[in-house]
């Protein structure tokens, strides 16, 4: 996806996320730690410029409730959450940049529930790649991309990236397997 696929991406997510509400400001939007908050702030951005509403938004990161965080070699990196509102009642949007086994959205769901419990919970992605291992599906999908396992996307945000784009690599063969 070029810079304009993904502002035009943008654009249809901010229509989709208010269509079914007669007040823009029931849903809270959540970005998921790094790249959905940013791929989130954009679309509150738009929606801000366009609809002139101001849903509310917050910042998610599932280290702790991801269920192999402890298998992990590394240390995890943990990362802010910030939710500024009650989630009680609220239909809640979790943007995230790539869908692919569903493990961290499960995980951001676990996070949610710790904080309160929103009447809904639908989830955006910029991209899903297939290779589901929990039943869990987007509500909002910028683009569906079939890969290969040896596969990766990487989804580019300006901010961080210095570029907005979509690619996908083929990522190289661990020997030591």
């Amino acid at each position: 996806m070029t810079e304009e696929d993904l502002n035009r991406t943008y654009m249809r997510f901010a229509h989709q996320f208010l269509e079914p509400f007669d007040d823009p400001t029931q849903p809270a939007i959540i970005g998921m730690q790094t790249r959905g908050v940013h791929m989130g702030r954009r679309i509150l951005e738009i929606i801000e410029d366009k609809f002139g509403a101001k849903p509310d938004f917050g910042v998610l990161d599932v280290t702790f409730y991801r269920d192999d965080f402890r298998t992990k070699l590394k240390m995890p990196e943990v990362q802010i959450t910030e939710i500024p509102f009650d989630l009680y009642n609220r239909d809640v949007i979790l943007v995230d940049d790539v869908l692919y086994t569903g493990r961290t959205v499960r995980s951001a769901m676990d996070a949610l529930m710790a904080y309160g419990r929103p009447r809904s919970i639908k989830f955006c992605c910029m991209v899903d790649r297939g290779h589901r291992e929990l039943p869990v599906a987007a509500d909002y999908v910028g683009m569906t991309v079939p890969t290969y396992e040896r596969e990766e996307v990487r989804v580019k945000v300006k901010d961080l990236d210095g570029e907005d784009a979509v690619y996908v690599v083929e990522t190289p063969e661990d020997d030591n397997e």
